[in-house]
């Protein structure tokens, strides 16, 4: 794709423009480190370009400090890009009672419906759904439902998915995919996670 043309264009009765600014749906997924780190990178962009972030972590625990949430909690509260809103399922969700005794699949199903009403009022102009390729794959949450409540959303809602195991319908569905492939990592060796580089 040189110089950033693309090889082919479709025949789909859009302007270039048109189809330059098309909401798009994208999955990070496979075995391989960086799925939420690039995505985490991508609300980075998407907060330098004035657009509202919002952060919807399903699977990581209360206790796992992402260093990203540091950082993107402070540009969103610096009134310089776009605000940046960060929930996180292992804290119990920030619209439902701390001390709940939901089990981790009803978690997993609120954490949707909030997503899905959020979509809905057009909230956010990025969302990044971490590990949300998970409740998926278990089967807490339906990924006909997924694909068409996304098909579904209205204005120019940016929807990044991230985790193993992605679905098949999800990722014909999307428009963009990656496929995170290990070939190396120090855990292999017998080495744990390392501050600065897993968190």
């Amino acid at each position: 794709m040189p110089q950033g043309q693309p090889a082919v264009v479709p025949n789909d009765g859009l302007t270039t423009r048109q189809r330059r600014n098309r909401p798009l749906v994208m999955v990070h997924t496979g075995i391989g480190k960086g799925k939420s780190t690039a995505a985490f990178g991508m609300a980075l962009r998407a907060w330098n370009q004035g657009w509202p972030v919002g952060v919807f972590q399903f699977v990581k625990s209360a206790k796992w400090k992402v260093g990203e949430e540091n950082a993107l909690k402070v540009l969103g509260a610096s009134g310089e890009g776009g605000s940046v809103d960060w929930h996180k399922m292992g804290e119990g969700w920030s619209w439902i009672q701390r001390d709940s005794e939901l089990s981790n699949e009803e978690k997993a199903r609120e954490g949707w419906e909030q997503v899905k009403r959020d979509l809905a009022a057009e909230t956010y102009r990025f969302y990044v759904l971490d590990e949300f390729a998970y409740p998926m794959h278990w089967g807490w949450v339906d990924t006909a439902e997924v694909i068409q409540v996304l098909r579904d959303r209205p204005g120019t809602q940016h929807v990044v998915i991230t985790g193993r195991n992605a679905p098949r319908e999800l990722l014909d569905f999307a428009d963009l995919v990656t496929d995170m492939s290990k070939v190396k990592h120090p855990m292999d060796a017998g080495q744990k996670g390392q501050r600065g580089i897993e968190w």
